[in-house]
């Protein structure tokens, strides 16, 4: 009996920088997650789908490009609805599997037409809990100057 083929990933063609496309980390699909943050507020306004091409064109183009997983075709944000997103800035995460599209929005980001699409907050029942006084956001602790040395123990 043969032995099956692995999955291989859905990479189509692209005139993405093979630097960055070697950094990418797709899934089964060829796809990375897209966050999507305000320029200016920093508010997460929605999430989608990129593949090499369309991360290609939101670079290029400065117009945030996506991927229709259900129409399987490229949709750049604000050309049926007039709600543009005009690219500031595009991170890649440290796993290579997202990226972070910094936009200024024009209009709702969400098709409800609210202006995110995090707009449905649920409800949190976990006890509130409190970070330690020496907690940072790099979870070093807080140190102060020494008084013989006058620098960070």
């Amino acid at each position: 009996m043969p032995v099956p083929e692995p999955p291989t990933q859905a990479v189509r063609p692209s005139s993405l920088d093979p630097v960055i496309a070697a950094r990418l980390s797709r899934n089964e699909a060829g796809l990375v997650a897209a966050i999507v943050r305000e320029h200016g507020t920093g508010d997460v306004l929605m999430m989608a789908w990129m593949d090499d091409e369309a991360l290609h064109r939101t670079l290029t183009t400065g117009r945030a490009t996506y991927w229709s997983r259900s129409r399987q075709e490229y949709w750049v944000k604000g050309e049926t609805s007039g709600h543009h997103q005009y690219v500031k800035a595009v991170s890649l995460d440290c796993d290579g599997d997202a990226v972070l599209v910094t936009v200024e929005q024009v209009g709702a980001a969400c098709h409800t037409g609210n202006h995110t699409c995090f707009f449905d907050e649920l409800p949190v029942t976990a006890p509130k809990t409190e970070l330690p006084a020496t907690a940072t956001k790099t979870g070093l602790p807080v140190t102060a100057p020494t008084a013989e040395t006058g620098t960070q123990a």
